[in-house]
């Protein structure tokens, strides 16, 4: 059950908790900028911030510190070329499951950010139940992957793969 303090993650990453603070909070027009400033590049400095949004640095700091302790800003991502890493074989791997039990569905969620390869995982509506995006070196890692850790997982019926041919980033996620 979920508390009034505290929920989990719904990004992918179960084990994190983060703060529950009531209803709905939204950064007003220079907390949003600095939102797109941090999407647009993560390592951006808080000096640089403030200058672009025109605040001074430890008013910046602050709005920093406030966007993450509401959730807004739940982390900074490193956008790694896989290929790079010997990792060029991408999929997302659909998986349907038999029924939709608390305890099938909290222990995929609990078994999947540690299956290898895994880059994220999506609880979705549809057809299907789990949308599970993966990196691997080799067609015979991928099937490894589903055949050895997805869709031997209790409740999993049905597994599909679609290779990634292309990831193309949005440009403008927030709007």
């Amino acid at each position: 059950m979920e508390s009034t303090n505290s929920r989990l993650s719904s990004a992918g990453d179960s084990q994190v908790r983060r703060p529950f603070l009531g209803p709905a909070w939204s950064p007003d027009a220079v907390g949003r900028r600095l939102v797109e400033l941090l999407v647009e590049d993560g390592r951006m400095s808080n000096a640089e911030l403030a200058r672009r949004v025109g605040v001074p640095e430890s008013t910046c700091s602050g709005r920093l510190r406030v966007l993450r302790e509401r959730g807004v800003i739940a982390g900074v991502h490193a956008d790694v070329n896989l290929g790079s890493l010997e990792l060029p074989l991408e999929a997302m791997i659909a998986l349907r499951f038999t029924g939709h039990t608390r305890d099938d569905i909290d222990g995929f969620r609990a078994a999947v950010a540690d299956v290898p390869g895994v880059l994220a995982a999506f609880h979705v509506t549809g057809e299907n139940d789990f949308l599970v995006h993966v990196c691997t070196q080799s067609p015979d890692a991928l099937r490894d992957i589903v055949l050895d850790h997805l869709a031997v997982l209790p409740g999993v019926v049905h597994a599909e793969t679609s290779l990634i041919y292309e990831r193309i980033r949005g440009s403008r996620p927030l709007g």
